[in-house]
């Protein structure tokens, strides 16, 4: 891949906790219009990459460039305008338990401009309605919501500021398959709106076809595949099959203990 048209570039990003080597060098480059998910078996390490690229966690060593600038070197201010570019929703939605859902979706805006709260709270209905929710499901509270609202209201807050990249952790875990479609359905056309470049995981093989044009998968603490989605399911490489096809035998054995 050429690295100069990369949107979003990590080269040899490390992560440790203690003896625990959690990322061991990844190496990934997101372009300007992709919809990439990376997959990988549970504790590989996905989310552990989206939070470092967002700075929720500080990554040991290598480098994270966005737009080919070292995103660890930012100022504050240059810090805030880089989030800016940025969506990102939670695998638990990570909605806040004692706000409305309204003063969730526009949270960022209250924070970080000055706008009256009232036109906040309209941008929010409008961010809500894109995500199919009414207006009476503004002054809700998360508690009040379904799981399949909630993954709702979480994608409305991540594109409250129209970013242009969207980090998406497991939008549709826990999911009916239906509302699993529907999910999918509603991050192709908030894409397609927006233009945004995503990056998402997944462990949801429908979705992951639904949604994605490449494919990166994590193991061992790096990236050991990175392709088309066409490609995935006949990738040639024993660890990526294994997962992909759901196998129980193979390189990824999984810690159980005997009942």
């Amino acid at each position: 891949m050429n690295k100069t048209a990369a949107l979003l570039d990590l080269s040899g990003v490390t992560k440790s906790f203690g003896t625990n080597k959690a990322l061991q060098g990844v190496d990934l480059q997101v372009r300007k219009g992709d919809s990439l998910v990376l997959i990988g078996s549970s504790g590989s390490g996905k989310t552990l990459v989206l939070k470092c690229i967002m700075g929720l966690i500080p990554h040991d060593d290598g480098l994270i460039a966005f737009e080919g600038r070292d995103i660890t070197t930012h100022s504050g201010a240059e810090r805030d305008s880089f989030l800016d570019h940025c969506g990102m929703t939670f695998q638990k939605s990570g909605l806040f338990d004692s706000m409305p859902v309204w003063e969730n979706v526009a949270f960022r805006l209250l924070q970080s401009q000055h706008i009256d709260p009232q036109e906040a709270k309209a941008h929010a209905i409008d961010k809500l309605a894109a995500v199919g929710l009414d207006a009476l499901t503004a002054n809700l509270y998360p508690a009040e919501l379904s799981g399949g609202m909630q993954k709702r209201v979480g994608l409305a807050r991540a594109i409250a500021c129209e970013p242009d990249v969207l980090f998406l952790d497991e939008p549709t875990a826990g999911l009916d398959p239906i509302m699993t479609n529907v999910i999918n359905e509603l991050i192709l056309e908030i894409v397609d709106k927006l233009g945004a470049t995503v990056v998402s995981i997944t462990s949801d093989m429908s979705s992951l076809r639904a949604i994605s044009n490449r494919v990166a998968m994590i193991h061992g603490g790096r990236i050991i595949w990175d392709g088309a989605t066409a490609d995935v399911e006949n990738s040639g490489h024993e660890a990526v099959d294994q997962f992909v096809h759901s196998r129980a035998e193979g390189p990824i054995e999984m810690a159980v203990t005997a009942i």
